[in-house]
């Protein structure tokens, strides 16, 4: 009796059915990558709805772009808290190109601006409008008039001033500073109170300037040298400062040049208030 002999299909070695290549990879459904990048969002503090709402764009961005971005501004020195408030209140940026949108911008405040590398995050974070604001139509005009007008040497654009940088020379700065000359400040006069305060020229004219100005002149019949010698004045609250603080003060029959009323904290006022009380007590005697 013959025994049959079976012979089995060949199969495939150990070694090639263990090969990666060998495995058909099959592609991450787009709804789970997605989902990845809204998880991304978040942990960086964004709001995912708000973004896709402002930046439509940002649907079809791969999340390895998103990385690459965060990579970007991370190597620049900004924290990780701070690029997600300022990608959360620009969803813009989530889709900008680095080398053709945001590399100009660094290189014109590293080179032309002359920002140190250190000072760099603290400008941006500072002023987050600068990674969308145009070096041609926008940041180099406003610089060059900027610096005609009198920000050079140890007044030079700053980390404290770059804010400057996103205004309209036409529409803002020109503005504010002829306002100031109808004051009654000369042009020299105006050019010191500026680079002395340059918050001058980021506060409204009908919101800031002209109420303080009024109640300066109508109510504490004040000097324009007072002003001229403390243009800070006017970047304290009218309401919630100047004004108590004022009141305080003629209340009790007391007067303190400007600087000496707003600069110091409450507490210290306070105790300024009692010394001088006591010494108008004193004197009464």
């Amino acid at each position: 009796m013959t025994t049959k002999i079976h012979l089995l299909p060949s199969l495939p070695s150990i070694s090639s059915s263990l090969n990666p290549t060998k495995i058909p990879q099959q592609p991450t459904p787009s709804g789970v990558l997605f989902r990845q990048k809204l998880i991304h969002l978040q942990t960086l503090n964004i709001n995912p709805h708000k973004a896709l709402n402002q930046n439509p764009d940002l649907r079809s961005t791969p999340l390895a772009s998103l990385i690459s971005l965060e990579d970007f501004f991370l190597s620049l020195g900004l924290t990780r808290a701070a690029l997600g408030r300022i990608l959360d209140m620009h969803p813009k940026l989530l889709t900008s190109n680095i080398h053709s949108d945001l590399q100009p911008i660094i290189q014109f405040l590293l080179h032309e601006v002359l920002i140190p590398s250190r000072d760099l995050p603290k400008s941006i974070t500072r002023c987050p409008r600068l990674l969308v604001t145009d070096v041609i139509t926008q940041l180099r005009p406003t610089f060059e008039f900027l610096r005609e007008f009198g920000f050079v040497g140890t007044n030079r654009i700053s980390c404290q001033t770059t804010l400057l940088l996103v205004s309209s020379v036409e529409r803002t700065l020109k503005p504010k500073i002829e306002f100031l000359k109808s004051l009654g400040f000369s042009d020299e006069e105006v050019e010191s109170m500026v680079i002395r305060s340059p918050g001058l020229l980021t506060f409204s004219v009908e919101n800031n300037l002209v109420p303080k100005f009024k109640f300066f002149v109508e109510e504490m019949n004040g000097d324009l040298e007072e002003i001229k010698k403390f243009p800070q004045y006017f970047s304290f609250s009218l309401e919630k400062k100047i004004k108590p603080r004022y009141r305080v003060l003629v209340g009790h029959g007391l007067k303190l040049p400007l600087s000496n009323m707003l600069r110091v904290s409450d507490g210290e006022f306070n105790v300024r208030l009692i010394e001088l009380r006591l010494r108008l007590a004193e004197r009464k005697r």
